[in-house]
């Protein structure tokens, strides 16, 4: 019996996924990306759930993006190409972008190519300082669609630019230096550093903090006018946790979190 290739576990109010394909450098297959599509979207429905970690096996790679080797072997086979907007399955990057729980992606090793977009789809990505990013789909005839929308809107276009069109690798300083990594920690601990990160999320409102990840993304591109309209989800202002959340700060006590 072979081990799943994407393993889940619950601690507190936290969920760790990670990946499980050492032998293949954590390479996404299809059957992979869904197993994580399942996990995001089961994770954003379930109120338990209020911070989510996703990490790897082993510090060799985080995700060394799609399985080459499978899709050589596809392509001998004649087996067409589905584009990733064009299946039956929802968009990896997109259903990881848009899951309303916080992200926190533990880069602990090498992220590239769709590996590199799937840190990307995370809110907050903490790096071993051994990782090196890249995306080198200019170098294998491929797209790298998630990342031509969103590098440049997280950095620099010049900088987003010339990693798209060259293809070559930045390391994990260099990656803190244009802010698409928010922390670099010792190799070994990037997992350990996402969990405390976590656990300090969880202390807080879960209704606050869903209601400004929703507003977040779904603000994006929007004029001010318009995004300071939105009204995602509940509403923290007439919910029991602020109420519980000021009642809380004057007793000076830790607050009790309803979600609700």
């Amino acid at each position: 019996m072979t081990d799943p290739i994407l393993l889940s576990e619950t601690s507190g109010h936290i969920l760790v996924l990670t990946i499980n394909r050492p032998e293949r450098m954590n390479a996404l297959s299809p059957e992979l990306s869904d197993a994580l599509v399942a996990a995001f979207v089961d994770a954003g429905a379930d109120p338990a759930i209020r911070a989510i970690v996703l990490t790897a096996v082993g510090d060799r790679a985080f995700c060394a993006g799609a399985d080459l080797k499978a899709r050589a072997q596809q392509d001998a086979e004649g087996k067409p190409f589905q584009p990733l907007l064009s299946r039956v399955q929802r968009y990896l990057f997109e259903v990881v972008y848009e899951t309303t729980k916080p992200t926190i992606a533990a880069v602990n090793g090498p992220a590239v190519a769709g590996g590199m977009e799937l840190a990307l789809a995370c809110d907050i990505r903490i790096a071993a300082d051994h990782a090196r990013f890249g995306l080198p789909e200019a170098k294998r005839g491929k797209g790298a669609h998630f990342a031509n929308v969103m590098l440049p809107r997280m950095i620099p276009s010049g900088i987003a630019y010339e990693m798209l069109y060259l293809g070559e690798y930045i390391g994990a300083e260099d990656a803190r230096r244009w802010s698409l990594v928010n922390r670099v920690v010792a190799r070994g601990q990037a997992l350990t550093e996402a969990l405390q990160m976590a656990e300090a999320i969880c202390r807080n409102a879960p209704v606050s903090l869903r209601r400004m990840k929703e507003t977040a993304i779904r603000s994006n591109g929007l004029p001010v006018p318009a995004a300071l309209r939105l009204n995602e989800g509940l509403s923290p202002y007439s919910s029991e946790d602020r109420v519980e959340g000021i009642r809380a700060y004057v007793e000076k006590r830790d607050p009790v979190w309803r979600g609700r």
